[in-house]
């Protein structure tokens, strides 16, 4: 059964990692929607410029806290969203401490607000979760593949111990709690320093400067654009349902062949370059997203063609041309 969103109005809902990219696309829906929006961000990886726009906004309110310190939210709270996270590897590699202790300390600080608000909560999870997967495509109830000590598990076991304490939090206190696993997901507001192929890609080509694909290029990733994925997670959010829910693209591609098509979409010259590969990175990636279907009435709207076309004239504002 599909969620109402009608009652959107009368809700206050705090975000956490509201300023980041997909935060950011999460509070405008939500302000959208009508609701009162309390977004929360440290600004390590999110910016205030990404939520600029929304200043002036009724109800509208950002705060700046680092949630794995606390998180102080006056007032009623309705839905407590917790993104907050560094989800690109250059982020996460980066602050891998930093980004365990979101995924700990934060996540806590965040059921806890959600709980003594009695508010539902929704953490963001990952595909990550799954590793490089040896099931595929990937379905909720696989148990995933990570390397607990490798390089990428800082980001991989934070968010695989948020969705454990997230689930302890509903078993054990009660709290009404939903996890949802995002795939790769695109669009505006992405940084281009951000290091993920999309805006590397996009501002090689538009800069002339060669593609660096990673490997031979045949490790496969679904793309997402940023607005489905938040049609996704505000459905999951007013479901009820508890997921883990997938919320992904079946547009499955190699990164050769993402690599070309930005390439072809900026008109340009530019070269492609191998890199070596990151140590664990996975092979493949495509949710399986028949649960969403069936309990959200969700699936992708926006084309990854389309998707990829309103990225890169974004994207072409925030590169020097050449």
């Amino acid at each position: 059964m599909r969620p109402d969103m009608s009652l959107m109005s009368q809700r206050r809902v705090v975000v956490t990692g509201g300023a980041g990219f997909v935060g950011s696309w999460l509070c405008e829906r939500l302000v959208d929607l009508g609701a009162e929006v309390v977004c929360v961000d440290n600004f390590v990886t999110g910016s205030p410029a990404n939520v600029a726009f929304l200043a002036g906004r009724p109800g509208f309110e950002l705060l700046e806290q680092d949630v794995s310190a606390g998180l102080h939210v006056d007032g009623r709270v309705d839905w407590v969203l917790h993104l907050a996270c560094p989800a690109s590897p250059v982020d996460y590699l980066r602050l891998p401490i930093e980004t365990m202790m979101v995924g700990s300390q934060g996540t806590r600080h965040a059921l806890e607000l959600a709980e003594a608000a009695g508010a539902r909560f929704l953490l963001a999870s990952t595909s990550e979760v799954y590793g490089d997967p040896a099931e595929h495509p990937q379905r909720e109830s696989y148990w995933g593949n990570v390397n607990p000590v490798g390089p990428r598990s800082v980001y991989d076991e934070s968010k695989r111990f948020a969705e454990a304490l997230t689930t302890a939090y509903r078993t054990k206190r009660g709290v009404d709690t939903a996890i949802v696993r995002i795939f790769n997901t695109f669009g505006p507001r992405m940084r281009v320093e951000d290091g993920r192929a999309i805006p590397a890609f996009m501002s090689q080509a538009l800069a002339g400067r060669p593609l660096t694909v990673a490997g031979d290029g045949s490790q496969t990733r679904s793309l997402c654009f940023v607005e489905d994925t938040v049609t996704g997670i505000v459905a999951l959010a007013g479901s009820g349902h508890p997921g883990p829910v997938n919320i992904g693209s079946q547009d499955e591609m190699t990164m050769l062949e993402l690599a070309e098509r930005v390439r072809a979409l900026a008109g340009s010259r530019s070269t492609v370059e191998f890199v070596d590969l990151p140590v664990d990175d996975p092979r493949l990636r495509r949710p399986d997203t028949t649960l969403a279907g069936q309990v959200l009435g969700w699936e992708p709207q926006v084309s990854v063609e389309e998707g990829l076309k309103r990225t890169m004239e974004w994207f072409a504002t925030q590169v020097p041309a050449r």
